[in-house]
């Protein structure tokens, strides 16, 4: 992974995002892309008064972002990493999957209550939009904690892709733990993709463990707690259609409800 991308924006979450991205610039010693979106809102009625409503918090978002920018550049200067700065107006989802094309990694929050920036949205889109794996981190988190990750795995086609795409992270934990959760679903693959990681100086210790009934994403996030991980693994799936995929099931819940950072990958 050479070029991170992540999501520069003044909200609630920005502090996370870009703790997180300068500590894997520095770790893969790759090159920082800040994406600055200015948000449109949602179409109003073409009306004077709908207009002017719309005009008015085009330009605030605009002067918003613009001191929002001063300050992180000035603080990017003083970074020991390679970066430049991009804009975009628009939605986030489609301006963060236009930038994604030449980036390896997406950088976003995992979930923020923000009417502005709603991130659980913006994290699901990304995955069947961008065509890249994402890294979605809780708003409170200050650095990329590289003691353990949990890899969730059931041996779907998502799996695997977040598997193999999340190597170069996994090559900076210490611990590295491949869990399978006992369900009708469970292929009994995890020591092949174990031996695959190994190939890789990956060397995860599998464990298989029966679903709790709060479901499997509560059994996995259960996991990563026990293990003291600073990074979930996991597949961006869920239904059969493509869209249900990112916002139903496990990919859901962990978004929703996930204390640790999120690697997701469809």
């Amino acid at each position: 992974m050479k070029t991170l991308l992540v999501l520069a924006h003044e909200d609630a979450g920005q502090e996370a995002r870009l703790q997180v991205a300068l500590d894997l610039a520095r770790r893969l010693e790759a090159h920082l892309t800040c994406l600055d979106v200015v948000v449109l809102p949602p179409a109003y009625v073409d009306d004077s008064v709908g207009s002017t409503i719309s005009a008015t918090i085009v330009e605030s978002e605009i002067e918003v972002e613009a001191a929002n920018r001063v300050k992180v550049e000035a603080r990017l200067a003083h970074e020991d990493v390679s970066w430049d700065w991009q804009e975009r107006t628009g939605d986030l989802v489609g301006s963060l999957c236009s930038a994604a094309q030449f980036a390896d990694l997406v950088i976003v929050n995992r979930q923020l209550e923000d009417p502005v920036t709603p991130m659980h949205s913006v994290a699901g889109g990304l995955i069947t939009g961008a065509g890249k794996p994402i890294l979605a981190v809780p708003q409170d988190v200050r650095k990329f904690d590289d003691r353990c990750a949990v890899i969730a795995w059931d041996g779907s086609m998502a799996a695997t892709s977040a598997l193999r795409n999340s190597i170069p992270l996994l090559k900076l934990m210490e611990r590295v733990f491949l869990v399978e959760v006992e369900t009708d679903r469970a292929d009994g693959w995890a020591e092949d993709a174990a031996r695959y990681l190994s190939r890789h100086e990956v060397h995860a210790r599998v464990e298989r463990v029966p679903p709790l009934p709060s479901g499997i994403a509560r059994t996995v996030i259960a996991e990563a707690g026990r293990h003291g991980a600073g990074l979930i693994v996991a597949g961006g799936y869920g239904h059969s259609r493509l869209r249900e995929a990112v916002f139903g099931g496990v990919t859901r819940e962990l978004l929703s409800h996930s204390p640790y950072p999120l690697f997701l990958s469809h």
